[in-house]
């Protein structure tokens, strides 16, 4: 979708109630402890390489028993947002399906980042997108969410042999994501950018000046980062500017990426555009009318993101408040 004209900045900033950046405070998602260890992973990672899917999908359930029954804030939280996006409160059940949910995308994971996907069910909604970006060659930033798997994306390799994507986000969270990617898979822990370094930048604007997607998910901030609060779900959250900030720096397009899990071995996964920076038009508006821009940007993200989380609500993996 492109960004709105000039002749309409103003009504398109305020159609949702955006508020200024909210205070700086330490987030809720930062403070909870790691529960996996390396060792853990290595350990269903084998389970699931040398005994199969469905061996190791007989796991997920003592495991996600185990999680409802003694993890009380994820469990609150699981709850918080459930009552929200299903409009009642929800049940023993609806915890332990969004619990497992959450464990089955992580186990597929493994497949997914070992090119392990014969049998997997993957439909692709938006896929013209792809192909419009891929022939133009400009790269785009592909912004997902911790919601179903953007793992998912990689199964579009076998279909679009030119899509490449490269992961980017904060340098401690690069850190961990790639001893986890060690785990799985060893030679994909090159694929992960670290935000914060001096050549971070630099190495962004190259892989975008590839043709590559750059991937990053949107839906949490950090300590520091500048965030508006947005409506989400019936009350004000707090989404990160910096993504949509640089889209605006580099002038590139920015598209959503969900990848659902339908259950069994079906995702669906949905590309769709949110805004357009790489258009001339948008390049030639005043300095001091972007930033309006960057937030409609981000509130065209929140926007979408509430409608795949009241559609498919089990696959939501922000266990934690997120409204805090």
């Amino acid at each position: 979708m492109k960004l709105p004209l000039r002749a309409k900045p103003a009504a398109d900033a305020t159609a949702s109630p955006i508020a200024p950046p909210s205070p700086r405070r330490r987030k809720e998602w930062m403070n909870r402890p790691e529960r996996s260890t390396t060792a853990a992973i290595k350990f269903i990672v084998w389970v699931a390489l040398r005994l199969g899917r469905r061996a190791a999908r007989l796991l997920l359930y003592p495991i996600c028993l185990y999680f409802v029954l003694f993890s009380r804030k994820p469990r609150v939280a699981s709850a918080l947002f459930l009552s929200k996006a299903l409009g009642r409160p929800p049940g023993f059940g609806d915890l332990f399906r969004h619990y497992h949910v959450f464990a089955a995308c992580l186990l597929d994971r493994v497949f997914f980042l070992n090119d392990q996907t014969d049998g997997f069910d993957i439909r692709v909604h938006g896929e013209d997108i792809l192909i419009d970006l891929m022939e133009r060659g400009e790269g785009c930033l592909l912004l997902g969410a911790h919601m179903g798997s953007f793992e998912a994306i990689r199964m579009l390799g076998h279909r679009q042999k030119n899509l490449r994507v490269s992961l980017v986000m904060y340098e401690e969270n690069a850190r961990k994501i790639n001893s986890v990617l060690n785990a799985i898979n060893p030679a994909l822990s090159m694929e992960v950018i670290g935000l914060g370094r001096p050549d971070s930048m630099l190495r962004v604007r190259e892989r975008l000046d590839q043709g590559h997607f750059v991937g990053m998910l949107a839906d949490r901030t950090l300590d520091g980062e500048e965030e508006v609060r947005l409506p989400f779900l019936g009350q004000p959250a707090g989404f990160a500017l910096g993504p949509f900030q640089l889209a605006a720096m580099l002038k590139r397009p920015v598209v959503l990426m969900v990848g659902i899990y339908r259950g069994g071995r079906r995702y669906d996964v949905h590309f769709e555009r949110v805004a357009d920076f790489s258009d001339t038009r948008v390049q030639d508006w005043p300095v001091q009318d972007r930033p309006g821009l960057v937030r409609w940007a981000a509130g065209r993200f929140a926007d979408r993101l509430e409608h795949y989380a009241r559609s498919a609500p089990y696959n939501w993996f922000n266990f934690y408040d997120f409204w805090k």
